[in-house]
């Protein structure tokens, strides 16, 4: 974590799905850079201890955001009290996701529906909102966590690649059309990395999958977090369009 950083000093930063993970590592490692930082999380009042609790121990701020990522109403809420608290957004972090680990035939529609609607609806929905905002000063990061596996797929988790195929395929468009107002849009496609999320794979099945990272271990959130901060700071100001892998070197 980049505690008592400056590169993100005074940076106004959403980050979703910052309750837990990758989110929080996000988060954490934004606001030690000098952010003021929206921690997103859906449950009202599960985000007040922990960031009252790095108050005056990080350069930046730590603000409680809630709201469903999947509500368009309470998305847009949530940014219209960004801009009227701050006046406007430099950085988002679209990082709430759910996972799905499904094999082909098994997978229900409505699962997919449901994995969708969080994993790039809602990535669609933020994107658009805060680009309108970032459009006003022409200037402006956004962020879309993606994974390895939807850039190479992997058995039994095709509804899950499916949905971070898309979300890479988002970020890739919206760079382009978005690069002539002064805004960038990147991915960063974390490998496996030790989050509540393992605990959805079976021990012998993580095992196997990490003999297979040529670094031999899983990621840690604080280095997800690290190429994060990054691609938020103004040293990647040249930088959009880019799917930035954190994976240990992994074959799929």
């Amino acid at each position: 974590m980049a505690e008592g950083g400056q590169d993100l000093k005074g940076k106004v930063c959403l980050v979703t799905g910052a309750n837990r993970g990758i989110g929080r590592a996000i988060a954490e490692t934004f606001a030690g850079a000098g952010a003021i930082v929206y921690a997103n999380a859906r449950r009202e009042g599960c985000m007040d201890e922990w960031c009252a609790g790095h108050s005056g121990r990080l350069t930046g701020e730590m603000v409680p955001c809630y709201f469903d990522v999947t509500d368009a109403g309470a998305a847009s809420e949530g940014l219209g009290r960004i801009r009227k608290e701050r006046g406007g957004l430099d950085v988002l972090v679209n990082n709430a996701a759910v996972p799905a680990n499904d094999r082909l035939g098994m997978i229900p529609l409505e699962k997919a529906r449901a994995v969708f609607e969080v994993n790039v609806f809602a990535v669609l929905h933020l994107l658009q909102l805060a680009g309108r905002l970032m459009m006003r000063k022409k200037a402006g990061s956004i962020i879309n966590i993606s994974s390895g596996v939807g850039l190479e797929g992997n058995p039994g988790q095709a509804l899950y690649a499916a949905s971070k195929g898309a979300v890479i395929a988002l970020t890739k468009s919206a760079a382009k059309e978005w690069a002539p107002h002064g805004i960038r849009v990147n991915s960063v496609a974390p490998g496996l990395t030790r989050t509540e999320m393992i605990d959805e794979v079976k021990p012998e099945h993580l095992q196997e999958r990490i003999s297979r990272i040529r670094m031999g271990r899983l990621a840690e959130p604080s280095e997800i977090a690290e190429a994060c901060r990054f691609l938020a700071s103004d040293g990647a100001r040249y930088i959009t369009g880019q799917i930035l892998c954190v994976d240990g070197s992994a074959v799929l």
